[in-house]
């Protein structure tokens, strides 16, 4: 076999990446980790393919070399934001190191391709001292206005981020199962980012809300089965909600309570967790705390929160005053038991 730098010619680019997934399997990536690795791959491939003269299917590995990365990776970037190029440039690096391991290539080529400097990482939560509060009232109260209203699942949504900080995918993971202990000291058990799990407390006000809202499904959906499996945030439909239908209706949520102009650039969904996040950390707690809270896997993300809010510490983070605002708009009398 022919050998050019090392490599033997005649590996297709596209069977060393497929072998890459295939290796990857034992680890367990979640599906949406799998397509993003796909899509970064996939991008340096297409600009590979074009410069190379070929169909990105019969680009060789043997033809990708420093030189040619470089110019793939300076041309990927005069299109896509830092983030885009840092996130590609590091799947890159994981599929060459791959490669390397697998005897497919002499050495990593990366290393001679620019990465751009991470941007600080700074929260981004709702802006405004009051917001929160104003965003729980307007939900409850329905001032969200659709073809077919559904306050009670608006309300677990919001609720659920402002209390709890939980991701979108981790959101629409929850089963109603995921909502485990007696009624009063009831907490939600999340599988987050790398299946790290962690159990979150919720206080009385958001067990009547997840109780007013499993109530509503019932009756909604007479003919659904709502059984421990189950997801617990559903659609219109009575199916688990999407990721852009979760997405959807926190915007339409800060529209309805005019609060859209509060919403950092970009965060949606995420400003809600930042909220709990920052909260915390102005009302006292500790990075470690975040950090099992938040379900960080670094403690220096968690030590961020602290370091932007640089308020003195005022109570334990079990006294977040969101649930003072949540409590006006829930009825504890009402909070449901999960069903067995």
């Amino acid at each position: 076999m022919s050998v050019v730098c090392g490599i033997p010619l005649g590996v297709l680019l596209s069977e060393a990446q497929e072998s890459f997934f295939l290796a990857r399997r034992s680890r367990k990536d979640s599906p949406h980790t799998t397509a993003a690795y796909r899509r970064d791959l996939a991008g340096i491939v297409a600009l590979l393919a074009a410069a190379a003269g070929c169909a990105p299917a019969e680009l060789e590995l043997a033809r990708v070399g420093a030189g040619a990365l470089r110019a793939a990776f300076g041309e990927f970037a005069e299109t896509h934001a830092k983030t885009s190029v840092s996130r590609a440039w590091s799947t890159w690096n994981q599929f060459m190191n791959f490669c390397v391991a697998d005897g497919l290539v002499a050495g990593n080529p990366m290393g001679a391709v620019a990465r751009p400097r991470p941007a600080p990482s700074m929260p981004k939560p709702l802006r405004g001292e009051d917001t929160p509060e104003q965003l729980l009232s307007a939900v409850a109260s329905g001032e969200r206005k659709s073809r077919d209203p559904w306050p009670e699942r608006d309300l677990l949504v919001v609720g659920l981020g402002l209390v709890t900080g939980l991701r979108s995918a981790e959101m629409r993971a929850l089963l109603v199962s995921s909502v485990v202990g007696r009624p009063g000291e009831q907490r939600l058990h999340v599988r987050g980012k790398g299946s790290r799990e962690r159990s979150i407390p919720i206080s009385a006000p958001m067990e009547a809300v997840i109780g007013r809202y499993l109530a509503s499904c019932r009756a909604r959906f007479p003919g659904l089965r709502l059984g421990r499996e189950s997801a617990l945030v559903l659609d219109l439909r009575g199916e688990p909600i999407g990721r852009g239908a979760l997405q959807y209706l926190v915007s339409c949520c800060y529209r309805a309570a005019g609060i859209h102009d509060r919403v950092p650039t970009g965060a949606n969904l995420h400003a809600l967790r930042h909220t709990f996040a920052t909260r915390l950390a102005e009302d006292g707690a500790n990075a470690a705390e975040i950090m099992a809270l938040l379900g960080h896997a670094n403690l220096n993300t968690s030590q961020n929160y602290i370091e932007a809010t640089g308020r003195e510490q005022r109570a334990a983070a079990v006294g977040n005053r969101t649930y003072r605002a949540l409590a006006k708009v829930a009825d504890p009398g009402s909070a449901g038991v999960v069903e067995g």
